[in-house]
């Protein structure tokens, strides 16, 4: 069988390989991206779409700080409209505690010279999220954060890196790679392919992709759900994410709730789906129902799961192999690398052109792990 030839190879077509592929090919490179579903099935296409700079771990401020300023062009960027809008993200606070935590976190990024976060009071947060329950005593906002639609935003990125030469083979599994006289030879689905760089944006199969170039991670694979209420009367405007209790809460354009904040399902990476748990579904109606008064009547009429996947320090991977030349990595972001999408393509470009990048990833090196 003729191989498919190509200068990169990416395999998994999720926000990060998609944006990848279309910056390497708009950089010149022949590109082939592989993916095992269809572009965006699981994370990148199921999640609730945060578009968020707001308590980042350290390491990823100033990823997601560069991130965000791509997001306000990147319809125009795409052709595509992504459905992003800027709608403030705000942390609440329901103790003393959860406050004293937001007030050392604000203090850390003053001093690390970052203003994206500020404190609210507990009349600040009353004035700007009525409907939240009185009784939360303050929070931590970031007025510039947002949200987007997964659907969309994956499509726009999918629809940009084909219309810019990428070769996309949907539907089509990965089963092994090995570079042999400075040539990957992938096997595949649709038969072998060769490449001079290989990019593993695999999700969580990334592990397996990485055991291949002989990098063992301690990947965990896991299902996080989201809810969707019916229309309702508008009654919150910001993103609003808990500190002591799993949420993410927002109301949509239509009047419908989206609720997330990091339950989980369970993944069943060997069939390629995953399935919701409805007592942990129970838990989060309960979190919103408290905190919201006026959601206790609101009807649920959609919930689904979708398999993402994290490292024990809750950052990902992100760049060269260890063991093998010509090969780059790209997963394990926890649920919350949506935002990060259009950095990381830039960045994995980077990389694969000059073996550099703008931005500080020493933090998120593969060989953190041993």
């Amino acid at each position: 069988m003729t191989a498919h030839k190509s200068d990169v190879v990416v395999i998994g077509a999720g926000i990060q390989g998609c944006a990848a592929a279309l910056r390497l090919a708009r950089r010149g490179r022949r590109v082939l991206l592989v993916e095992k579903n269809t572009a965006g099935r699981h994370a990148s296409g199921v999640n609730a779409g945060g578009v968020r700079r707001l308590l980042r771990h350290v390491a990823e401020v100033p990823l997601s700080l560069a991130s965000m300023e791509i997001w306000p062009d990147l319809a125009e960027d795409l052709g595509a409209d992504c459905g992003f809008q800027v709608s403030g993200q705000v942390a609440i606070a329901e103790s003393d505690t959860d406050l004293a935590a937001f007030e050392t976190r604000h203090a850390q990024m003053v001093s690390l010279g970052y203003r994206h976060e500020e404190m609210l009071s507990r009349a600040e947060l009353s004035e700007l999220v009525p409907a939240l329950s009185p009784r939360c005593v303050g929070g931590l906002i970031c007025r510039g954060d947002g949200f987007a639609s997964p659907y969309l935003t994956v499509a726009a990125f999918r629809d940009a890196a084909v219309a810019a030469g990428v070769v996309l083979l949907e539907r089509t599994r990965v089963t092994g790679a090995q570079r042999r006289a400075g040539v990957w030879h992938v096997a595949s689905d649709a038969g072998p392919i060769e490449a001079a760089v290989l990019v593993n944006c695999a999700g969580a199969w990334a592990g397996e992709v990485a055991g291949w170039l002989g990098e063992s991670v301690p990947l965990e694979p896991m299902a996080l759900m989201m809810m969707v209420t019916a229309r309702m009367e508008r009654f919150v405007e910001p993103v609003v994410i808990g500190r002591s209790r799993k949420l993410s809460f927002k109301q949509m354009p239509n009047g419908s709730v989206m609720i997330g904040g990091g339950y989980r399902g369970t993944p069943d990476l060997a069939h390629d789906r995953s399935s919701v748990d409805f007592r942990q579904l129970m838990l989060s109606a309960r979190t919103v129902a408290d905190l919201f008064p006026v959601m206790r009547d609101a009807a649920i009429v959609r919930c689904w799961s979708g398999i993402e996947s994290r490292l024990p320090d809750d950052i990902p991977v992100l760049g060269p192999s260890a063991t093998e030349e010509a090969a780059f990595h790209a997963f394990g972001f926890a649920g919350h690398g949506f935002q990060l999408g259009p950095i990381i393509g830039e960045l994995l470009a980077q990389l694969v052109d000059t073996g550099v990048t703008q931005l500080p990833i020493a933090p998120f090196a593969i060989t953190r792990f041993g």
